[in-house]
């Protein structure tokens, strides 16, 4: 499922499965128009039978046997609070996608195509009109395709949360840490996901300086050097960047730093939800030192602290 294997760092393009979801209102039906990272996705199947679970929430259709491995499945419509008319899964099919090395299935009622889309034409959810009355939530982008049609890039990662299947721990307080000190800067479109990776930076010491995307982490980085000027990496100690953002994504965000002869020695590490090979392959292309997926508190700590050390030990 990965053809985006032919996309190359700094292009800042991301390639999307596009799916559908039928909504009834009153006698009305429409086709709404989704989308979700194909490096997220492993396969799609027609919808398999299903065991269903006591005591789950509603979306939860059931779990299944995937080649020895159980998926659970969620209805999408109902996640999103969609009504959906009665003949809607005729055409059903299951994405099946990884999120922090978890694997669900999710029913859609039609997968059309894979688009190849370019961030800066993809607005924030909290920016964009064209969300209508779904919770702006449970999408991180909006973009226009043909026809001026409107598609949603679903933050399907919020599944993972609302199950409790992503909990991150605390890192364990009996353990001595050593404390450090300096700036990190901290980008990712979402709130939640940078309030876990900014509590765990400052448990070890660190001030943060927040993004939420690529060109506002470059703002930032600028307003740095303006107050540090040459003694920036004295202060700046590390770059911490989801790859997943509207208007520029975390690969091209880095290779326009290592670009820059005032940044390019300032550590990056990714952290997302992607955990594909190729994908740690073009963070490393793009200049990363770190490709970590969110999120176990302990192995963030480790390799953030291995790298900031080695930052110092190089005299950067």
């Amino acid at each position: 499922m990965k053809s985006d294997k032919v996309l190359k760092v700094g292009t800042n393009e991301m390639e999307l499965v596009d799916f559908r979801i039928l909504k009834q209102e009153e006698d009305r039906v429409y086709e709404g128009i989704y989308g979700v990272n194909v490096a997220k996705v492993r396969e799609i199947i027609r919808k398999p039978r299903l065991t269903e679970l006591p005591g789950v929430p509603e979306f939860v259709e059931g779990i299944f046997d995937l080649r020895g491995v159980v998926i659970p499945v969620i209805n999408l419509a109902k996640w999103m609070g969609i009504v959906s008319p009665e003949n809607a899964e005729k055409n059903a099919r299951v994405i099946i996608s990884e999120f922090n090395n978890i694997l669900i299935g999710f029913v859609v009622h039609e997968a059309k195509r894979i688009r190849r889309i370019n961030w800066k034409d993809i607005e924030p959810a909290s920016f964009s009109a064209g969300v209508g009355g779904l919770d702006k939530s449970k999408i991180t982008g909006v973009t226009r395709i043909e026809n001026d049609a409107v598609l949603l890039i679903l933050d399907l990662e919020n599944v993972v949360q609302e199950l409790g299947l992503y909990a991150p721990s605390s890192m364990d307080a009996d353990v001595h840490r050593d404390e450090f000190s300096g700036i990190v800067l901290l980008l990712d479109d979402s709130s939640t996901a940078r309030k876990i990776v900014k509590d765990a930076l400052v448990q070890m010491g660190f001030k943060v300086v927040e993004a939420a995307d690529g060109e506002q982490g470059l703002v930032k980085l600028n307003e740095l050097y303006e107050k540090y000027h040459d003694q920036i990496g004295q202060h700046l100690r590390l770059i911490v960047s989801d790859v997943e953002m509207p208007r520029m994504d975390g690969f091209h965000f880095a290779a326009n730093v290592k670009e820059d002869v005032r940044f390019k020695k300032i550590p990056i590490v990714f952290n997302s939800s992607i955990s594909d090979l190729f994908s740690e392959a073009r963070g490393v292309e793009a200049g990363g030192e770190a490709y970590l997926v969110k999120f176990d508190a302990g192995i963030f700590y480790d390799e953030i602290a291995r790298i900031v050390k080695s930052h110092v030990v190089q005299g950067a």
